[in-house]
């Protein structure tokens, strides 16, 4: 894997509101070209863990995905596992697939898969982000999020890494936690 591209680390940091931790690649591409999920080592600089391997940095796919957090959407995906045993079968395939990837950097023994899985669903944000870097069909509730929300890209790039102008917006730093 190579060190991430200069401007996309830049497009990351504007996005985040500050420079993005741990970084270690692009996973996914927005339509407009700009990264929408980054791959992150399972550790920061610090040593301290960091299970979060893809991390979701576009503020509008946030902002959408924040909108379905609120109107009840993971309660009612985390009540479905209990009558659906293959919808669960699916979920725990997801978590095994997550936390396989994540371990391909380093072994964080007893770190469970993020975002509430395989049990119940915490964060849309992680496995929307899992579903754009893995591909349809790994992540069943990430999937499902994603096609609840519209083109994010549609209206060109969130944020210009080629203006030397431009400065990350650091309130969008303190709404948003992780990379």
């Amino acid at each position: 894997m190579s060190e991430p591209d200069p401007r996309d680390v830049r497009a990351v940091g504007l996005q985040l509101g500050r420079p993005p931790r741990a970084m270690t690649c692009v996973a996914h591409r927005c339509a407009c070209g700009l990264p929408d999920v980054v791959e992150t080592r399972p550790r920061l600089a610090d040593g301290s863990p960091f299970p979060t391997l893809y991390y979701l940095t576009c503020p509008r796919l946030a902002s959408a995905i924040g909108t379905l957090e609120s109107s009840g959407l993971m309660k009612e995906q985390t009540a479905r596992l209990a009558g659906d045993p293959d919808l669960a079968a699916r979920y725990r395939a997801a978590a095994q697939d997550y936390i396989a990837r994540r371990d391909r950097h380093e072994v964080l023994d007893g770190v469970p898969a993020q975002g509430g899985m395989p049990l119940r669903v915490k964060c849309l944000h992680v496995l929307v982000a899992h579903s754009l870097a893995a591909g349809p069909g790994v992540n069943p509730f990430g999937d499902e999020a994603l096609a609840r929300i519209p083109e994010w890209g549609r209206s060109g790039a969130c944020v210009d890494p080629d203006d030397p102008l431009a400065v990350p917006d650091r309130r969008r730093a303190r709404s948003r936690s992780g990379s």
